[in-house]
């Protein structure tokens, strides 16, 4: 979850905004609302939330004793994600944490005034959420830990890694990954000027996923790229897709390397985001949201391979 730097922006969030409204009622804790895209019992979803609660820890605040943090995790349902943020807001936070696109539309829908940060959103202004990355306005906040122009660098790898490539599928499900766009503009233009033919696969099921490999698989000479997205990112999705990789010998480039781990072929995506240096000292003298602006990635990509 990029720990450090999310969380200099998140303490010095929970930290501004005034507690005297709850105090009246008698609340004396905290209380942060944890929305999380993904699946609570995937792998990297669990070692995230542990570090996540180690790192509050080392910035003194301890669930429990002076904070208050209520999770709720759709598993990429898009319906969940909205009833849990009517869950959520009804709570009456003093802060909101997001993670994924679809996430962060839902708790916009619910509040204009409880302040949100978010992680792992890949356009926030073309998405609506912000006016823009140094100005965000509003009431959200957050970082991008990946660039559009990857996807172009997908298709070179692929290409590198499989010479033969003529055609090239993008995964991701529109619901989900209504940003699709974001990603799939660089890809085709890198695509086309290697002589790739790229091509749009949209799925909303497992079953079509199942369908996309069965057609990709039918001729030799094509790859497929996963974009970020919520859907092909929890555990049950990542492992039908390397599975029927494997099965149609379709080569298939991911956007994070624990997809390598779960059995995919190769993986490049940014691996850190080191904006803490430059957000710090903002987030603990800002008073509002809105005065703190997205913290881009230094973008440091990384090639991962998998241990033979």
């Amino acid at each position: 979850m990029r720990r450090r730097a999310f969380l200099s922006v998140l303490g010095g969030a929970i930290s501004a905004r005034p507690l005297a409204a709850h105090a009246q009622q008698g609340r004396q804790l905290r209380q942060i609302g944890v929305l999380i895209g993904a699946a609570e019992s995937d792998p990297q979803v669990v070692a995230g939330v542990a570090a996540f609660k180690t790192a509050l820890g080392e910035l003194g605040w301890i669930d429990g004793r002076n904070i208050r943090i209520d999770y709720r995790f759709a598993a990429a349902n898009v319906e969940r994600m909205q009833t849990f943020a009517k869950e959520l807001i009804i709570l009456q936070p003093d802060l909101l944490m997001g993670q994924t696109t679809a996430v962060i539309a839902a708790l916009q829908r619910e509040t204009r005034t409880i302040p949100i940060v978010f992680i792992v959103v890949s356009d926030p202004v073309g998405s609506g959420f912000v006016e823009s990355l140094p100005r965000p306005g509003g009431n959200i906040t957050g970082f991008i830990n990946i660039e559009a122009s990857l996807s172009g660098k997908w298709i070179e790898i692929l290409k590198e890694l499989a010479p033969g490539v003529t055609r090239a599928a993008l995964l991701f499900n529109p619901q989900t990954a209504p940003y699709f766009a974001f990603y799939q503009q660089p890809f085709e233009a890198a695509a086309r000027s290697l002589g790739v033919e790229p091509i749009s696969a949209s799925v909303h099921s497992a079953a079509d996923i199942e369908r996309v490999f069965e057609s990709l698989g039918s001729r030799p000479d094509t790859g497929l790229a996963l974009i970020p997205d919520s859907f092909t990112s929890i555990k049950i999705h990542v492992d039908l897709v390397t599975t029927l990789a494997a099965r149609y010998r379709v080569p298939t480039i991911y956007p994070y390397r624990y997809m390598v781990a779960a059995g995919g072929l190769i993986s490049y995506g940014v691996d850190s985001v080191d904006c803490i240096g430059a957000r710090r000292p903002m987030s603990i003298a800002s008073s509002k949201v809105p005065n703190l602006p997205i913290c881009r990635s230094s973008y440091r990509p990384s090639l991962t391979l998998p241990l033979i």
